[in-house]
């Protein structure tokens, strides 16, 4: 098993999770962050830190959609590994909320990383 970032990370990147990863497996976007699926040890300790929910582990449903996206991004797309937390995107309150971000807010412009 391993997690996944969804759709709700989307325009918010919310970076509580990285803080807590021990495997620095978090990658980072222009607006969403994603995680490298083999690196993942599972530990699951980024879940509960998620004030959105955007991470689920990869037997949930809601998974299923993005976790190619997760391996995608965290692989071929070359955006960097975040290791510290962040502030939250500048308009994260206005789209925490918002359901279906994908594809229509989604950029697959990498992030500045650390």
């Amino acid at each position: 098993m391993t997690f996944v970032v969804t759709d709700i990370c989307i325009n918010c990147k919310y970076t509580d999770c990285v803080e807590v990863c021990p495997v620095d497996c978090f990658y980072e976007g222009e607006n969403m962050l994603v995680i490298h699926p083999d690196e993942c040890i599972d530990c699951g300790v980024c879940e509960p830190e998620c004030p959105i929910d955007a991470i689920v582990p990869d037997m949930d449903e809601k998974a299923e959609a993005f976790l190619e996206l997760n391996r995608k991004y965290s692989e071929e797309a070359n955006w960097p590994v975040l290791t510290i937390k962040k502030d939250a995107m500048a308009e994260a309150e206005k789209y925490k909320n918002i359901e279906n971000k994908y594809p229509e807010f989604f950029s697959e412009l990498p992030g500045e990383g650390d």
